[in-house]
């Protein structure tokens, strides 16, 4: 209601009218109150994130598509699934499911992107996507049987949500925080998406070490647990949402449909043409977190199906990564405030690769050796994402946050798509997790590489922005 007044009496030229929104959109001004509520929408999403793609829904469906096929005991021959004609092995079908909401995010995020950018009412779409992506995870409790379609389906749609509302929480960043200090907010939030992943994750452990004795099947456990994300994202999202601002968007449009925030996309991917440097460490970042993200969805998996290990050793081994996670994520950012985000990014990539290549030799039946791989996983694991966000932040144009957020969100936390896709394709091939698992090394080599060659400093001013004094 008082935004509109700057926009209307400002002199008729374009630019003039621009620079005044633009000063509004970009100054780093909020509150206390509003970081809380930035900070705490991590702790209520990473709930889906850890407890369903990392923890649980993998090795759950996996099981739904064993019994599906008729190979729910082990020693069983496993006949393909079919669906939609489609032959698929059951190890398989839930890294297919999973590169298929990925696929379609391609489509859909920089669109949500788009339309966020353009919109006054940015905070009532955040609230919007993350209401339906918990109550997909909340239909989750009719995934029983051999129903492994409705399985998939579930994780494709709820994946696709969540990933538009992480889209549209992640362009609050540049407009929360200025560039020095954009490496601490970033470590901060996603520091504490990991205490609120992790809490739950504890309650969940809790019931599965619980089961046995209450008479509670593993796979009933399963289930219940996913559900409990999805309750627990909608809640605590009503607290987080609650202390966001709308802020005035720099562009208007008469028209705010999402046909035209389709036509915007076309646009926003010509200017990312342009700003070459900003596209180049845009696809760094796409190798690399494909890999992060493969590791971090499919560990359960291979630890079940290659390791042999229960849930019981499973599941506190992942409620360990995610705590460590949370101090890791605070040591790299004070890392990177002595050297620089940049070059603490790269550093994570080259333990990213030794921690793989240990992966391939850990036994089967070996929990010690499990756990401290788990270790070494937390450690870099918070870091190298809440330090890339914060990076690709400065390289984006004033205004555009969402629509460059939407792209990057392609393939970050549990949405990558090239990796599952390789790591089913080389479990098909060889009928082997061990190759599945050290194929992913490559993601992290050239991922490096690409990330080394980007000038930094040059292409924070490509974009228009100031650089911070470390980088």
């Amino acid at each position: 209601m008082t935004c509109s007044p700057p926009a209307a009496p400002g002199p008729p030229e374009p630019p003039e009218d621009a620079a005044v929104t633009t000063e509004t959109v970009t100054e780093p001004v909020s509150t206390p109150r509003e970081r809380r509520g930035w900070y705490f929408y991590d702790w209520a999403a990473s709930a889906y994130n850890t407890t369903v793609t990392t923890v649980f829904l993998g090795p759950y469906l996996t099981s739904i598509a064993e019994k599906a096929a008729g190979c729910a005991e082990e020693g069983q021959t496993c006949a393909d699934l079919h669906p939609l004609g489609i032959p698929v092995a059951p190890g398989s079908f839930f890294a297919y499911a999973l590169s298929l909401s990925v696929f379609a995010q391609v489509l859909v995020l920089p669109i949500v992107g788009a339309y966020a950018d353009r919109s006054w009412h940015k905070k009532r779409l955040l609230a919007w996507l993350t209401a339906f992506g918990a109550g997909t995870t909340l239909a989750m409790l009719f995934v029983t049987g051999d129903r492994y379609l409705l399985g998939g389906a579930l994780l494709v749609v709820s994946n696709i949500l969540f990933g538009a509302a992480e889209t549209v929480y992640y362009s609050y960043l540049p407009q929360i925080s200025d560039p020095d200090e954009r490496d601490a907010v970033s470590s901060r939030g996603w520091a504490i998406g990991y205490l609120g992943g992790g809490l739950l994750l504890l309650f969940n452990v809790i019931a599965v070490l619980a089961g046995d004795s209450l008479g509670w099947s593993t796979a009933e456990i399963a289930r219940w647990s996913i559900v409990s994300a999805g309750a627990w994202w909608a809640v605590f999202a009503v607290y987080a949402i609650r202390p966001l601002r709308d802020r005035p968007p720099v562009e208007t449009s008469r028209s705010r449909s999402v046909f035209y925030a389709f036509n915007q996309l076309g646009r926003t991917l010509r200017e990312l043409g342009s700003l070459r440097l900003t596209l180049f460490f845009l696809i760094a970042y796409l190798v690399y977190n494909d890999g992060i993200q493969t590791v971090i969805t499919l560990s359960a998996t291979y630890a079940t199906e290659e390791l042999k290990l229960e849930q019981t050793a499973l599941v506190p081994t992942i409620l360990m990564i995610q705590f460590l996670a949370f101090g890791g994520a605070l040591l790299l950012g004070a890392v990177a405030r002595r050297i620089g985000a940049w070059k603490a990014v790269l550093a994570s990539l080259v333990l990213w690769a030794v921690v793989l290549v240990a992966a391939y030799f850990v036994p089967a039946r070996a929990p010690l050796q499990f756990v401290a791989l788990g270790a070494a996983i937390g450690l870099v694991l918070g870091g190298s994402q809440a330090l890339s966000r914060s990076l690709f932040s400065q390289l984006i144009p004033a205004g555009k946050e969402a629509e460059y957020y939407g792209i990057y969100q392609i393939s970050d936390r549990g949405t990558s798509w090239l990796g599952p896709l390789l790591f089913g394709l080389a479990y098909q091939l060889t009928d082997s997790y061990r190759i599945s698992i050290v194929s992913l090394i490559v993601f992290f080599v050239v991922g490096f590489f690409l990330l080394l060659a980007v000038p930094m400093r040059r292409a924070i001013l490509a974009a228009g922005n100031e650089p911070p004094r470390l980088l």
